[in-house]
């Protein structure tokens, strides 16, 4: 019985841990890489219900550290795809943010790497930008008195700093470009940043797409906010 809870906490972990990097490099398609990740919880309650009937009626076999183990493995593959649900239902299901819904930055250098993408380039719409409003009111255009030029200096040092992809620095259109790789799925997610002179002030605009998903989950918004705190760490060194 201990080698069933064992290898049935085990099948459930990597039922939720493996889809993203076999999705990432190829093995596996977006919807058998979820599919699995889904059939994970219910693996992971079965592990758990497997368990509990050996430490009721088969005591002797159950180990300490075999318990811990599989109650670890077995929480891991429930946790972490409800968690994720729970995160869907908190956002909105959007994938386009931007700091201006009414003239959102437009992609240009990136435009024909998304070519393929089942997300198109163009800006997602009203209805986006009314979720987006409600949503994360907070995200609206940054204004500066630093020179254009150092902003975008500033803008690239900081996406370095990221680590993104520097995909395109215009600095006579005021337009830097970059992508983000997700770590787990390997997602690419889209960035540009434009940066326009009105008199003394500078406006700055920030948008963030991805190129595959219905919902980010929130993840282009924490973009964002990531990207603010660490353009204002650079310019204020």
């Amino acid at each position: 019985m201990k080698v069933l809870v064992s290898l049935v906490s085990l099948i459930a972990f990597l039922m939720v841990v493996l889809p993203g990097p076999l999705y990432k490099f190829g093995v596996v398609e977006l919807g058998t890489a979820f599919a699995g990740f889904r059939f994970g919880v219910y693996v992971g309650g079965a592990a758990l219900v497997l368990l509990l009937v050996q430490v009721i009626f088969m005591r002797k076999t159950a180990t300490v550290s075999s318990t811990v183990v599989a109650v670890i493995f077995a929480g891991i593959a429930i946790f972490m795809p409800l968690n994720m649900m729970d995160k869907a239902k908190s956002v909105p299901p959007i994938h386009d943010i931007s700091t201006d819904v009414v003239n959102p930055p437009k992609f240009v250098a990136i435009a024909p790497l998304r070519a393929d993408a089942p997300n198109p380039v163009t800006y997602a719409g009203a209805e986006t930008a009314a979720q987006q409003l409600k949503a994360y009111p907070e995200l609206t255009t940054l204004n500066y008195a630093y020179p254009k030029s150092e902003l975008v200096v500033a803008t690239v040092q900081a996406i370095k700093n990221l680590g993104w992809e520097l995909v395109n620095s215009d600095a006579s259109q005021g337009i830097v470009e970059a992508t983000e790789t997700t770590t787990w799925f390997g997602f690419k997610d889209d960035i540009v940043v434009r940066i326009k002179d009105e008199g003394s002030q500078r406006f700055v605009d920030i948008r963030s797409k991805s190129r595959i998903g219905r919902s980010d989950l929130g993840k282009n918004a924490e973009r964002i906010h990531t990207f603010v705190d660490e353009l204002n760490a650079v310019l204020a060194k």
